[in-house]
């Protein structure tokens, strides 16, 4: 028997078992469980090219080193190379769990160094100046700068924007409930200017219009009576943003990151910031203090006497 053919059929239970255990177990999607899977051929490939014959109990962190620099030498961005790292450590972990391996050789395996890319960020005079370019005269006018002011009052993801219910919304107690990723809830406060504005639609606008079954609670809704999709929304802002002259690149996600980008330069506690945001890691979160220091450092270029041209 050929080598590719030993080492193929010495892998292939594990990854059957890695399947179904980020099936069962970890219940991740779909997408997710393609994507891990061809991350761990990605490995088997390698370990074909250089005449490694190893099972995973056999596999030691140089032979990932080895696999890193090899994908890194394809040409692979930073970005690519963490995605597929992060399936290995999902493949070893399961393997440790399942006692294939006594040490998990990915424990100290390095993720490449990603540069952040900062976001573009409205100032609250462009959010204003898009909401002012916003057709009142129509019905769809009312809905789309309640749609506006939530998502800035609020910070929400677009999907959690589209999805968002009646049954979520507090008003006598200034809070929406929000279902973010991974159907976890938070409760995030939510502006009186918002308040007013999503109120208006809903009683103006919304009771008139024909709902669909099954979207009876679905807040923001076209005129069939559904719930607006993640394209229209975007294309919604993009309208805007041309009409009241904004050149930077606008999308939904730049409203929850001037949200946060406001709330920062503002003083406010990171963790609270986290929280309203429903961002698992803090280290998420912590983007917007890199926001926060390329502000103050513009700032000070701008306004303080020592950094202005003779």
């Amino acid at each position: 028997m050929y080598l590719p053919e030993i080492l193929l059929r010495m892998w292939e239970p594990y990854k059957k078992g890695f399947k179904a255990w980020l099936q069962l177990e970890k219940s991740v999607s779909a997408n997710t469980v393609d994507a891990y899977l061809r991350d761990i051929t990605h490995l088997t490939n390698f370990l074909l090219e250089n005449g490694i014959q190893k099972d995973p109990g056999s596999i030691k962190l140089k032979d990932l080193e080895l696999f890193l620099r090899y994908i890194h030498q394809l040409g692979m961005s930073a970005t690519s190379q963490a995605r597929m790292i992060s399936g290995i450590r999902s493949f070893f972990k399961y393997a440790s769990i399942e006692g294939f391996c006594s040490i998990d050789p990915s424990l100290l395996l390095e993720s490449p160094k990603q540069r952040r890319k900062l976001p573009d960020v409205l100032t609250v005079e462009e959010i204003e100046s898009i909401i002012a370019a916003i057709d009142l005269s129509k019905p769809e006018g009312e809905r789309n700068r309640a749609i506006i002011e939530t998502m800035y009052s609020c910070g929400l993801r677009v999907s959690e924007l589209v999805n968002l219910k009646l049954s979520q919304l507090y008003f006598d107690v200034g809070f929406i409930r929000v279902i973010g990723k991974g159907d976890k809830e938070r409760l995030v406060p939510i502006g009186t200017t918002a308040m007013k504005y999503l109120d208006q639609y809903i009683h103006l606008i919304r009771n008139k219009v024909p709902v669909q079954r099954g979207e009876e609670d679905i807040v923001f809704l076209n005129r069939r009576g559904k719930r607006l999709t993640r394209l229209m929304i975007f294309l919604i802002l993009k309208e805007l943003a041309a009409k009241a002259g904004i050149s930077k690149n606008i999308s939904p996600h730049t409203f929850r990151h001037s949200f946060a980008t406001h709330l920062v330069e503002g003083g406010a506690d990171l963790r609270a910031v986290q929280e309203m945001l429903g961002h698992e890691s803090i280290t998420t979160t912590e983007i917007y203090t890199h926001l926060d220091r390329e502000f103050l450092r513009t700032t000070l270029q701008q306004f303080h006497p020592a950094f202005q041209k003779k």
